[in-house]
């Protein structure tokens, strides 16, 4: 699967994009979903709930297990997407599409710091398949 630009992994396989609307949009990557299986439950962390970059913030259940979701920057739960909490299997077939929930930012210099820990879609990609 082809992993879009735009894209920034956390080392616990999630992904952020900075979307049109100033905010940060979240998910999981494809490689987390397929370790996964059949995704069956989401549960997402509370609107305004205040995240650390690396703090656990979200449960994703599969058949097989479940799996934590952790922020991959700081910021205040600003939307949570509805739709994937009602259909997360939908996770399974576009993981760089179903985005789980936006962070509005504090800080912009913190948030640029924390996106410089982050990796890119080409060292994702080289250090889940290495």
């Amino acid at each position: 699967m082809n992993i879009p630009n735009d894209l920034l992994f956390a080392q616990t396989h999630e992904w952020v994009r900075h979307g049109d609307d100033g905010q940060y949009w979240v998910g999981i990557s494809n490689h987390a979903q397929e370790a996964l299986g059949d995704i069956l439950f989401l549960k997402l962390p509370e609107l305004g709930a205040s995240l650390k970059q690396g703090q656990t913030c979200a449960t994703i259940e599969s058949l097989k297990a479940a799996s934590d979701i952790h922020a991959p920057i700081s910021g205040i739960i600003s939307e949570i997407n509805v739709a994937a909490v009602e259909k997360p299997e939908s996770i399974n077939t576009q993981p760089y599409d179903v985005w789980l929930f936006k962070i509005q930012t504090k800080d912009e210099a913190l948030s640029v710091n924390e996106l410089a820990l982050l990796q890119s879609p080409d060292q994702y990609e080289t250090g889940v398949s290495g």
